[in-house]
This record gives C-alpha cells, sequence and structure tokens, in this order.
C-alpha cells in the first residue's frame, strides 16, 4: 500500500511538466520567449513590485496581443523564470501557449498570483544558460528563440557572462537586454553605466537589443515596447549609446571593488 501511496505522489507531481512537454512537442509557434527576471537582493521590494506589475500589464495589454495575433503562425510560447545567484533560478509561469487575448490575460493572472521572492548574487550567466536549456527541452518548433534577460546590475558570481551569451547565440537564440538604472550605484558590484555593460556583455544574435530603463515611470512601457518587438519580430537597431571615457569593453567579469569591472587575482 505505502509503494502504492508513493507511486501516486510522484505521478501527480510529475504530471504537469509531462503534460507541458506534451503541449510543446511539435507545436509550431511564432516565437519561444524566455523572461528572465532579476529577484536578487539588490533590487527594492518596490522594484520587484514594479518590474512584475509591468510584464503583467504588457500581457494585458492591446499592443502585445496585436503583435501575437500579426505573426505567421499567430501565436508564441512564454515562460517566465525569476534569477539571481549562480543555482537560484526559479519557474514561475511554465511554458504556456498564447494566440488569443483570453490566453494572454490567463497568463498575465497567473503571474500575478505568484507570491514574490528574492534571492542573493547575480548571475547573469547562470540566467543564460537555465533559460537556454528551457527553449532546447520545450518541444516547440520555434521560427524564432528568444532570452529576454532584465537586471540591475554586471554578473558577479559563476561563469563569465560572455561565455554564456555567446553559447546562446551559437545555439540560435537571440538574447535581449532590460537593464534597470532607476537608482545610482550603491552596492560593491554597482557599474554606473550597465547600459554599456549589457550592450557589450549580454546581449547577442541577430537583431538583438535592450531598452535602458531609468525612471520608475517608463518601467511599463519599457516592457510593453520590448515584448512587443520581440514578439512581431523587429530588428531596428538599438540607439546608439557612445561609451563613457574609459569604458573597456574587453572587460565583462566585475571584480569585487566597487564601479568597475575586471578580473581579479
Amino acid at each position: 500500500m505505502r509503494v502504492f501511496a508513493i507511486a501516486a505522489v510522484l505521478t501527480a507531481l510529475l504530471s504537469p511538466v509531462s503534460g507541458a512537454r506534451a503541449q510543446g512537442a511539435g507545436t509550431e509557434v511564432d516565437l519561444a520567449l524566455v523572461l528572465a527576471v532579476d529577484i536578487s537582493l539588490s533590487m527594492t521590494a518596490e522594484e520587484q513590485r514594479i518590474q512584475r506589475e509591468g510584464y503583467i500589464a504588457a500581457f494585458r495589454s492591446s499592443e502585445v496581443r496585436g503583435a501575437v495575433h500579426q505573426g505567421l503562425i499567430g501565436r508564441i510560447a512564454v515562460t517566465y523564470v525569476e534569477w539571481a545567484g549562480a543555482t537560484s533560478q526559479f519557474v514561475v509561469v511554465p511554458w504556456t501557449l498564447i494566440a488569443t487575448p483570453e490566453e494572454a490575460e490567463a497568463f498575465a493572472d497567473r503571474l500575478a498570483r505568484m507570491p514574490p521572492r528574492r534571492s542573493t548574487w547575480t548571475s547573469i550567466a547562470g540566467a543564460l544558460d537555465f533559460a537556454a536549456g528551457l527553449l532546447k527541452s520545450s518541444g516547440f518548433d520555434a521560427t524564432r528563440r528568444v532570452i529576454d534577460v532584465s537586471g540591475d546590475g554586471p554578473n558577479n558570481q559563476g561563469r563569465d557572462v560572455t561565455q554564456a551569451r555567446d553559447e546562446a547565440v551559437a545555439a540560435g537564440i537571440v538574447v535581449n537586454g532590460l537593464p534597470l538604472m532607476i537608482r545610482a550605484p550603491t552596492g560593491p558590484y554597482d557599474i554606473p553605466d550597465l547600459d554599456l555593460y549589457y550592450r557589450d556583455c549580454v546581449i547577442g544574435g541577430p537583431g538583438a537589443f535592450m531598452v535602458p530603463v531609468r525612471d520608475p515611470a517608463e518601467f511599463a512601457r519599457a516592457i510593453r515596447v520590448k515584448i512587443v518587438r520581440e514578439v512581431a519580430g523587429l530588428a531596428r537597431p538599438a540607439p546608439v549609446i557612445i561609451p563613457v571615457e574609459g569604458f573597456d569593453t574587453a572587460r565583462c567579469t566585475v571584480t569585487g571593488r566597487r564601479g568597475w569591472y575586471g578580473l581579479d587575482p
């Protein structure tokens, strides 16, 4: 009897995963999109709230729904992931097919019901590796595969972010960025020009772009604009950003010292 009880519990735990895989198996979509969202301790509770609400509002917006409808296939697959350190990645909303306004609303509702979470460190490399794995195993036949990574700091744990980025791009994945620059740098790993860091160290692939956010009031609109561009497959170049004096684009590994990046001994 105990064996049967254990088997029943395992079946209940594994069935949602199996169902998600079965849903994705061979299903054609215009886009398979991983929304990879920073929940490191450098994010304040207010920033996390604004960030979450921005994604919820985006999928409730007519702009995002219209972009989905205008695709050649007319549907996308989306999953929402939160990340922090090298081993801290959490699937908040699993792969979800969106083709209708009702399905977009259901995705937003499910995201709105999930409790917030926080964790230590900032491993963009870990987030990219995890997201690339989700895309590889999704089973969806996607015309485009995109990782949308947002965060308020540089990679400070795990392997080099450029290695993770380059491997994702080599696998046919586009990496876009949403650097959050709402507060002035204060922590030991903060850098003053996170937009430049994302441009040179994080984003990559054909048509890759980023949308820097410098004011909380811009957040919801920035997320909406970014997702519309990703869903619609728009390849307009990102705005030109002039590097500040002394910016070394060849160094993308953060030191333990405040304010810049390089490689500690």
